[in-house]
C-alpha cells in the first residue's frame, strides 16, 4: 500500500470532492481518480460512494480514515523527528483557526514563518472550535487556534493567549439600544441570531444563558462573523458575542450593550497543542512567534 495512495484518499475523505481534493493536492482530478480505484482495488472494497455532486464514505472507507490518518502521522513525524536532529525546519505545518481570533494575527504569523522557513508547507483549515481540538487530538492539525470552552481532552493542552467579555449587539432602532448594559435574564425574550454550537462564543453564551435559567431562542444560526453582523444590521435578532467581534470595522452603527455578570462569562482565546512529545518541530518554532 503506497502512502501516496493514503495521502490522496484521505483529501478526498476531508474534501468530500474529487475536484476540490484534485486542487488541494494539485494533481489532475483523473491520477487522483485513478489512485483511489486503485487503493479500492488492492483493498477489495469501495472507498466512497460518488454522485454528482459529492462523495460519501463507505463503512469501509470510514474505517480506513482513522488508520489512514494515523499512518500519514506517524511518517511525518518521523520525517520531522530525523530534520529535528539535523537541526532543520521542514515538512508540513498543519494549522487550524476559528474566525477572528483575538490575541494571534494569523496572517502576519504565517508570513513571517514562510518567509524565515520556505522549505515548510504551510496548510490552514478554518473551522469551530470543537472541530480544531478534535483534529489536533487526532492529529490532523499539529496546533489550533481556538477558544474553547471546558477542559480540553486527554492528550491536548491549552496555551492562554487572550481573554474579552461578552457583549450584546443589536440593531440602534432595538428597544435596548440606548440601555447602556443589560442582564441576561432580560433578554428571555429576544429572538438571537448565533454561531453554530461547536464555536467557543457559542459555548460560553449557551453556558450564560443556563446558569441565569433563562431560555432563549436561536432563529438564526450561521457560521461566520459578517453574517452574524449582517443579520443584526437589517433587525433581525441580537446576538451576543466577544467583544472583539463588536468592535470590528463591519459592525460600526450597531450598539454594543455590557452584560452584568459578564466578567465571569468570558471568551478565551488558546493555542491548542498535542502533548509535549506530539508536538512537531514547526509547530514548536511557530510557537516561539507568539508573543
Amino acid at each position: 500500500m503506497e502512502l501516496r495512495h493514503l495521502e490522496y484518499f484521505v483529501a478526498v475523505a476531508e474534501e468530500r470532492h474529487f475536484t476540490r481534493a484534485a486542487r488541494r493536492l494539485m494533481i489532475s482530478q483523473s491520477g487522483l481518480s485513478a489512485s483511489v480505484r486503485a487503493l479500492e482495488h488492492e483493498l477489495g472494497a469501495p472507498l466512497f460512494v460518488r454522485s454528482t455532486r459529492s462523495v460519501e464514505l463507505t463503512a469501509a472507507g470510514r474505517a480506513l480514515l482513522a488508520e489512514a490518518t494515523r499512518a500519514l502521522s506517524s511518517v511525518r513525524a518521523a520525517k520531522e523527528a530525523v530534520a529535528a536532529v539535523q537541526g532543520l525546519v521542514r515538512g508540513v505545518l498543519s494549522i487550524g483557526t476559528e474566525q477572528c481570533i483575538a490575541g494571534v494575527d494569523m496572517p502576519a504569523l504565517l508570513a513571517r514563518f514562510r518567509s524565515e522557513h520556505p522549505a515548510v508547507e504551510i496548510r490552514l483549515r478554518q473551522a469551530g472550535a470543537a472541530a480544531l481540538v478534535d483534529d489536533v487530538t487526532a492529529g490532523r492539525l499539529d496546533l489550533a487556534f481556538a477558544a474553547v470552552f471546558g477542559r480540553p481532552p486527554e492528550g491536548v493542552r491549552l496555551l492562554p493567549l487572550a481573554r474579552a467579555p461578552m457583549v450584546a449587539l443589536c440593531h440602534p432602532a432595538h428597544r435596548l439600544a440606548e440601555a447602556g448594559k443589560v442582564a441576561w435574564d432580560e433578554l428571555g425574550d429576544e429572538v438571537f441570531v448565533d454561531f453554530h454550537p461547536d464555536w467557543g462564543a457559542r459555548a460560553v453564551t449557551d453556558r450564560a444563558f443556563a446558569e441565569s435559567r433563562v431560555h432563549r431562542r436561536v432563529a438564526l444560526e450561521v457560521n461566520d462573523v459578517h453574517s452574524l453582523i449582517d443579520l443584526v444590521h437589517h433587525g433581525l435578532g441580537i446576538a451576543v458575542v466577544p467583544r472583539p467581534i463588536a468592535r470590528k470595522e463591519h459592525a460600526a452603527g450597531l450598539r454594543a450593550l455590557d452584560l452584568v455578570g459578564a466578567e465571569e462569562q468570558t471568551w478565551e482565546v488558546a493555542a491548542v497543542l498535542p502533548d509535549e512529545d506530539r508536538l512537531s518541530p514547526a509547530a514548536r518554532e511557530l510557537l516561539t512567534y507568539l508573543a
